[in-house]
């Protein structure tokens, strides 16, 4: 079976002379159902393609791209028109269970999720004409999927959903949060949900004024607050430190008892501690996506950073993740590149106390701590974008600074905003170690005002490091950004560092990245909103079993190396905390 997919975006028939249709009889353009604005759009008959990958090779911006698939995946759930992406599989809700999601952005999770919400009917890959809901029903006719699809077909379902892009929420609704918060209060749960996501002190604020992860807090309580048959979480870690990622967990769990719960999270170390199953999803973003049966939540993480599902025989993706059990040991020779002195930065209501220490050579340094602890205030103090109470932070070395919340405040081209920030834009080297690494190869004729949370993450990651600087600080980059995504910055940030005299600070929460990244790591303490103290930087063992003894969590790694949180008083959670190991605790030690 063979699909052909045209992206809309990026064809433009009449601006390239419309090669692909010179060279291959199979390709026309002008067909009405598909036509949008004065530009013709390419059209592939799937049924004469050959799949010889001409067109593929001839069309200059990439809106291309032939796949042949198994002749298990004859038949597809659902199709977006003709060379559309295609999905196929469906996650199976469980009552009492958490439900997970793992796979790659633009895979088709959010697909699979609305036709699981009722808000859009599958048709089973036929878009050129209506498919009934009798068809539908037919075709899960014996499956665990029936009762669930004949109870949307009835519209007897109701769904509360958490949004990917919380960003959105002050677009849609004006007002203070404990407006929208009382207008979902259909459980008589907010007063408990607002005391255990700490809201109280920001009820009053306007909801235009409040943070990413404020914004992240309102909107899980405002999802978890309504009665609903059916509760989708879309991404619930992003700009929320550990303690609040594990708050949130809990509160799921407690309501995964009487009610189906689907999340889509990108957070492995989460996602092993909330889901019961985990449904992988597979395939070409924007392309096609497969989704598997559900897996225990251990076999299937394994799985997925092996790359290669067992039962299904498939490859799909040709490395594996690999978590090294010794990998921090290294570096300790290096040579220092900036030392940063004892400081103080007072706010109103807020003081941040820094320890001097340094930074060395060829390093990637993570930073971790809670929210509101000064880990960006920090950042910026070396950025220059703040000032110390004692004066300016006197430095020889030039900072190249991604912000924590990124603005799309630019109507350019992401290649024509890529250009500006470095001269060896379009050389061989900055095509391989920028572009690629962060798949920027499609949306570089894209307006950046038009991009996504994770397309516009990775191009603010590629504009921090097109600069020429000696220290390049980041500020949560994996905010948005999906498991494969997240494995290919870290090699990134290793490379782009890796034996020059400059290096990379990354501030994250995600501990499945700090701990494949970092050589060493900064340590915040303090009361959030209060007072701060920057400690270190440490050896990842010291300071990680620092951190974590603070959050009063044990991580242990498996025999395949990754970390997984241990359940709260567990045996191997009693013993770790007896003998102080928070971390780097395995299974065969």
């Amino acid at each position: 079976m063979r699909i052909a997919v045209v992206h809309r975006d990026r064809c433009h028939s009449r601006k390239c002379g419309t090669e692909c249709i010179l060279y291959c009889p199979r390709v026309r353009t002008g067909d009405e159902t598909v036509t949008i604005g004065e530009d013709e759009k390419a059209v592939i008959s799937e049924e004469l393609c050959v799949g010889c990958g001409i067109c593929v090779k001839k069309c200059p911006f990439d809106a291309i791209d032939i796949v042949s698939l198994p002749e298990e995946l004859e038949h597809a759930t659902h199709r977006y028109g003709k060379n559309g992406f295609a999905l196929y599989g469906l996650p199976i809700p469980v009552e009492g269970k958490v439900t997970g999601i793992l796979g790659a952005n633009g895979i088709g999770k959010s697909t699979a999720v609305k036709i699981l919400s009722g808000q859009l009917k599958p048709n089973l890959g036929e878009s050129d004409r209506e498919t009934g809901w009798e068809e539908v029903l037919k075709k899960y006719t014996g499956t665990e999927l029936f009762d669930y699809l004949q109870t949307i077909s009835q519209k007897k379902l109701k769904v509360a959903v958490k949004p990917q892009y919380i960003d959105y929420i002050p677009k849609v609704f004006s007002g203070t949060p404990a407006g929208l918060l009382k207008a979902t209060d259909e459980r008589g749960k907010l007063a408990e949900y607002i005391e255990a996501l700490k809201l109280g002190q920001i009820l009053g604020n306007d909801i235009s004024t409040l943070s990413g992860g404020e914004l992240q807090r309102v909107a899980i309580a405002a999802c978890l607050a309504r009665d609903a048959d059916f509760y989708f979480l879309d991404e619930i870690t992003p700009f929320l430190d550990i303690y609040q990622r594990i708050a949130v967990a809990g509160l799921i769990r407690e309501l995964s008892a009487t009610h189906p719960i689907v999340i889509v999270e990108h957070d492995l170390a989460i996602l092993d501690m909330l889901a019961d199953t985990v449904h992988i999803a597979y395939g070409k973003p924007a392309v096609f996506g497969v989704i598997t049966q559900p897996k225990g939540v251990r076999v299937g993480i394994n799985q997925y950073l092996e790359g290669y599902l067992p039962e299904e025989n498939v490859r799909f993706r040709q490395h594996q993740v690999v978590f090294e059990k010794r990998a921090h040991k290294a570096g300790s020779e290096r040579e220092t590149l900036f030392e940063f002195p004892e400081m103080t930065k007072s706010f109103e209501q807020f003081r941040l106390d820094v320890r001097g220490g340094e930074i060395k050579a060829g390093e990637v340094l993570g930073v971790v701590g809670a929210n509101g602890i000064g880990k960006s205030t920090f950042a910026k103090l070396l950025a220059g974008a703040e000032i110390p109470d004692g004066g300016p932070l006197e430095t020889s070395i030039t900072i190249s600074y991604k912000p924590q919340y990124i603005k799309a405040d630019s109507s350019d081209t992401v290649e024509f905003y890529l250009r500006g920030r470095s001269t060896a834009f379009g050389t061989s080297m900055y095509q391989h170690d920028i572009i690629e690494p962060l798949s920027l190869g499609p949306i570089l004729q894209s307006p950046v005002d038009t991009l996504s949370g994770g397309e516009l993450q990775r191009v603010a990651i590629a504009a921090c490091l097109s600069r020429n600087a000696d220290l390049y600080i980041l500020d949560e980059p994996s905010a948005h950004l999906d498991v494969e995504q997240r494995v290919r910055i870290t090699r990134m940030f290793k490379h782009h560092v890796d034996g020059k005299n400059a290096a990379i600070m990354v501030i994250d929460h995600d501990i499945y990245l700090v701990d494949m990244i970092s050589e060493r790591i900064l340590v915040f303490d303090g009361e959030p909103g209060v007072h701060g103290a920057a400690k270190g930087p440490f050896d990842m063992r010291t300071g990680m079993n620092q951190f974590l003894s603070q959050l009063g969590v044990t991580f242990r790694r498996d025999r395949s190396g990754r970390p997984r949180i241990n359940k709260p008083g567990s045996y191997l959670d009693r013993e770790q905390k007896s003998n102080g190991e928070y971390y780097y605790y395995t299974d065969d030690e």
